[in-house]
């Protein structure tokens, strides 16, 4: 079976598997960049123990491989009594795994903020909390945008691995085709052809997009 005979006669697995894959990778980084903002203000806060906390947490989860964290997750909390779902285990443990390479993205987008522009906020009476949402974080999320499309599409190739747990997504239907057909080639490139489909789409989107926000500046 070649690759077009795969991607058109198992169609309905492949699109089914590819509209999870999505599904579970914007879970993912919504959860990701939320955490990730968290991370950074705690990392950059004058607090001590949430800066070593902070730090910690991102060269933890930036040091050990996403499978392992995606099995504690879903086996090992599971042995503690705390037992997860499936597409929930994937989106916790992938959403948190980027949340310590986002943190690291928005810590470079504040810091390269003009500090006179917080000076300014914080003379004209503005509290730390007040210029960080209002001036700061603004700026920084705006310049930071394109980095985190781009961590959305790294995210789509690396949730391949929730398959290993079952999540039905684009690795799990390539390799139930794989297993009725008894062929390898043919369904591993349709699955190849799928992922390029939309991470090339995304990155695609992701340039107009930088683009505009340089027109636009």
């Amino acid at each position: 079976m070649n690759v077009f005979e795969a991607l058109y006669e198992y169609k309905f697995n492949y699109l089914s598997g590819a509209g999870m894959t999505l599904l579970l990778s914007l879970s993912a980084v919504v959860l990701g960049v939320i955490f990730g903002l968290i991370l950074v203000l705690m990392r950059l806060s004058k607090i001590k123990p949430l800066k070593w906390f902070a730090a910690s947490y991102i060269e933890i989860f930036r040091g050990t491989p996403l499978l392992v964290q995606l099995f504690i997750i879903y086996f090992g909390l599971a042995e503690m009594g705390l037992d997860i779902n499936k597409f929930m285990s994937g989106v916790i443990a992938v959403g948190l795994n980027s949340a310590a390479y986002l943190a690291e993205i928005f810590r470079a987008g504040i810091q390269g903020v003009d500090k006179g522009q917080y000076e300014a906020a914080r003379s004209l009476g503005m509290s730390h909390t007040g210029a960080m949402r209002h001036i700061i974080l603004p700026q920084a999320m705006r310049s930071v945008l394109p980095a985190i499309g781009n961590e959305f599409v790294t995210m789509i190739k690396e949730t391949s691995i929730v398959s290993f747990i079952g999540i039905a997504d684009l690795m799990f239907q390539t390799e139930k085709v794989r297993s009725i057909t008894y062929t390898a080639m043919g369904p591993l490139l349709g699955a190849a052809v799928c992922y390029f489909i939309m991470t090339f789409t995304l990155s695609k989107l992701i340039g107009r997009l930088e683009r505009k926000m340089s027109t636009n500046d």
